[in-house]
């Protein structure tokens, strides 16, 4: 009878596929928030991170003002300065401009002073005296003009008032056998122009072809310039003159 009983004991206390069955949605519930949880504390550990990070960079980055020592204000000085002290003392009244009677042995002889005219007739040949008794200076001296080079560098820089401009243009003649090749460019030349507008020689900045550069340089040298001015003078200078050589007219 014992025996039995025990039996009965032992097979209620056995731990079976039904209470496993029972307790699997409780405990995959529970391991399922777990591991979000975890997941979740992962990711904000890692975001957290880099924006620490972030901002140590940031202050890293911020741009610097530097200074030099000497463009510094001086500093404040430690030692209390005095102000200086002024004299009251009595000082004599001063003599200057003071008239003191003399002896009339001692006196100088009379002089006789000179007259507006006399001291107008003095007076340099660079200077005169207004009526009103004012001295206008009038300048005699005879300044040379320099010379303006005839024949200037085409590099150097010359400050004109007005340029060369071309009154009378000759058109250059196209090569013929540019035509047939059917060749076009252009050619940009500096012109040497004297002060009566007529120029005197040319310089090649830049030719497309060296067909073109020939005629261009003819028709320049045909060319009516008018003069360029400086100081209300006409004076000789370089001009710059392009010119194209088109097959469409």
């Amino acid at each position: 009878m014992a025996n039995n009983t025990t039996a009965v004991n032992l097979k209620d206390n056995i731990y079976g596929a039904f209470e496993l069955k029972r307790l699997y949605p409780r405990n995959y519930f529970i391991g399922v928030m777990v591991a979000i949880l975890l997941h979740l504390l992962l990711i904000g550990t890692y975001y957290f991170v880099q924006m620490l990070n972030k901002e140590d960079d940031e202050g890293l980055n911020a741009p610097t003002v530097s200074m030099k020592y000497s463009d510094m204000a001086p500093p404040p000085s430690i030692v209390q300065e005095v102000a200086p002290q002024v004299s009251t003392a009595a000082t004599t009244a001063p003599t200057v401009g003071v008239p003191v009677p003399v002896e009339d042995s001692k006196a100088a002889p009379d002089q006789t002073l000179a007259s507006q005219t006399e001291m107008s007739k003095a007076i340099p040949p660079t200077q005169a005296v207004s009526d009103a008794g004012n001295v206008k200076v009038v300048q005699d001296i005879k300044i040379e003009e320099s010379k303006q080079d005839d024949n200037p560098d085409p590099t150097t820089f010359v400050a004109v008032e007005q340029e060369p401009k071309p009154i009378q243009q000759v058109k250059p003649v196209y090569p013929e056998i540019a035509q047939r090749a059917g060749l076009t460019g252009s050619v940009y030349l500096r012109v040497l122009v004297n002060k009566e507008g007529k120029p005197l020689k040319t310089q090649v900045i830049k030719a497309d072809n060296e067909i073109f550069v020939q005629p261009a340089q003819e028709a320049a040298m045909k060319t009516l310039f008018s003069p360029a001015i400086q100081n209300g003078k006409a004076i000789t200078c370089w001009v710059n003159i392009p010119y194209k050589f088109s097959l469409n007219k």
